[in-house]
């Protein structure tokens, strides 16, 4: 076994680390891996030992999740120091050819009208293929919408609307040329903004998320809107199941940073849903809630393409081929 504070290696029968002095009575620091709670090593360390195989790991500046290169273990860096990613997880890379992905990369640039030939005139800068962490946020959000209500509102304005169409022909037959109209015109636009103020109704709109929270700030165009990889893939994060020369990436946003950008992207979408599921919104409010969170790791392609001087990004799932963003179409 090895010892979870300093990651020296020790005989089963151990009590104490003959290294730092540790005491190894309690049950816990016995098991692997690593149990939920402890503290491996504190803020500000420069190096330490992986608490699964005692490989030296040394944390880059910034960072605050890292994957052991030798086992795949991850620790994380949180309030009170390192501790173990209980947690972790990844995606089978199931679409590894890299001209297949192109092939959809382009067919997705030259999609619709206006984007015929896209490709054609685009230049490939840069390409590639890594593994990359996600903090999958569980969480449920309940919205509360006060909006028009539409089926009232159509039957009134179509009311107004007959009623009027008869007074402007009177009125039109009386005057001539196009009083009237303009009069049925302008009283009918007068109803439908006075709609606005019309009939309410409150609705609830309930959903339920696993939302995806990219672990490093740099990686922006790699966050999701409205995406969710296919958790029923998911295994176990086993290292030894990334193809070499796959780089696995480590992160600099830890787990209540992640809870906190989740709950505002998802009260964002659920805005969004409702306004295009409602018309006429007048009082829109979400409540989020957040629980569990782990550690996944995804195949992602990248490429980055110059068109005519404006860039185009793409971001494909490696294990689903779904497109996670699209910027610059």
């Amino acid at each position: 076994m090895y010892c979870l504070k300093c990651g020296t290696q020790l005989p089963d029968d151990a009590i104490f680390c003959m290294k730092c002095g540790t005491n190894l009575t309690n049950a816990q620091l016995k098991s692997s891996p690593a149990p939920s709670t402890p503290i491996i090593a504190p803020l500000g360390v420069k190096a330490l030992k992986c608490p699964s195989c005692g490989a030296p790991i040394s944390p880059k500046l910034g960072e605050m999740i890292i994957t052991c290169e030798y086992c795949g273990s991850s620790i994380t860096l949180e309030n009170d120091g390192w501790r173990g990613v209980q947690k972790q997880t990844q995606l089978p890379l199931k679409f590894a050819d890299k001209d297949k992905i192109m092939a959809e990369m382009h067919s997705l640039m030259d999609r619709g009208i206006l984007h015929r030939h896209v490709q054609e005139d685009s230049t490939l800068e840069e390409m590639n293929l890594s593994f990359v962490p996600y903090w999958i946020v569980s969480s449920s959000a309940r919205t509360s919408i006060v909006a028009t209500d539409m089926a009232v509102e159509a039957g009134e304005i179509a009311t107004t609307a007959a009623l009027i169409g008869v007074m402007g022909s009177a009125m039109g037959g009386r005057r001539g040329g196009l009083a009237g109209p303009l009069l049925a015109g302008a009283m009918l636009g007068t109803t439908m903004r006075a709609g606005q103020g019309g009939p309410k109704k409150t609705y609830e709109m309930d959903n339920n998320y696993n939302f995806p929270i990219v672990a490093l700030k740099a990686l922006s165009e790699y966050q999701p809107k409205n995406y969710q990889f296919n958790l029923n893939d998911r295994i176990l994060f086993d290292v030894t199941k990334v193809p070499k020369g796959i780089k696995i990436l480590n992160g600099d946003v830890g787990e209540e940073a992640a809870k906190y950008q989740a709950r505002t992207l998802v009260d964002l979408l659920q805005s969004d849903k409702a306004h295009e599921q409602y018309h006429m919104i007048q009082q829109l409010h979400t409540e989020v809630d957040v629980s569990d969170t782990e550690l996944l790791y995804a195949p992602l392609w990248f490429a980055q393409y110059d068109h005519r001087g404006r860039k185009i990004i793409l971001i494909i799932d490696g294990n689903s081929s779904g497109v996670i963003n699209s910027i610059g179409l």
